[in-house]
């Protein structure tokens, strides 16, 4: 299976590198695409450096268009499948080969990378959403999903294709949560992740209140009319 890591990254000159060649080193059997979103700083400008493969926005676009951008190359690549990568150094190499070989061996559309398959989730206020999340996609496709926030999922082509062709279908829980009920396959894998290496994240608390807000309005209302 070839396989392709798409890495968005906005402003991520102080950890692309150390992600980079993490992924290499780790002999994963993948491919990989930084899509360098618009930076302000000098993450360009490193990966040309470097000899990475990159393509750059002309402006700051978003995860969607940027997730967007790396399935519609991985579809003119012949990709079997696609898998996103985080910049910022919390995704570990070392679980991608086991996501991909749940894919294989269950023919699984998407595979995610789970914290909490064996593991319990505290009871922290960072955890609310997420258990909130996991209980509106229980309710609306019948599904468990343990870790429905997890930015580490694989895709097969079937679901790369579902991407490609939706302008503003982008890969968060909401879209997990639609392509499960047309029928996807959804396995999890147990996987470890670290905190941010450097960098600000985007999701402050403000932020992270109004993305929760979204996800749960799209699970209960937006997908059903798409």
């Amino acid at each position: 299976m070839r396989v392709l890591a798409i890495i968005p990254a906005y402003n991520e000159q102080e950890s692309i590198v150390s992600t980079v060649e993490e992924l290499l080193a780790a002999n994963t059997g993948c491919d990989y695409l930084i899509i360098n979103d618009g930076s302000s700083d000098a993450t360009e400008a490193i990966c040309r450096e470097h000899g990475y493969n990159y393509v750059t926005h002309p402006t700051n676009l978003g995860l969607t268009a940027g997730f967007q951008t790396g399935v519609t190359y991985a579809l003119s690549h012949g990709y079997d499948a696609v898998i996103q990568f985080d910049a910022d150094g919390q995704h570990m190499p070392v679980h991608v080969p086991p996501m991909v070989a749940e894919m294989e061996r269950t023919g699984a559309d998407i595979v995610i990378g789970s914290r909490f398959v064996n593991e319990r989730k505290s009871f922290s206020a960072r955890m609310i959403g997420s258990r909130l999340l996991s209980a509106l996609i229980r309710l609306t496709t019948g599904q468990r999903i343990t870790d429905p926030t997890s930015g580490m999922r694989l895709y097969n082509q079937a679901m790369m294709r579902e991407f490609a062709r939706r302008f503003d279908f982008g890969p968060e829980p909401d879209s997990v949560a639609y392509l499960m009920r047309r029928g996807a396959k959804v396995r999890e894998v147990q996987v470890e992740m670290r905190e941010r290496e450097a960098g600000e994240s985007y999701l402050n608390l403000r932020r992270s209140i109004s993305y929760m807000a979204r996800a749960c309005t799209s699970i209960l209302l937006v997908q059903w009319f798409r």
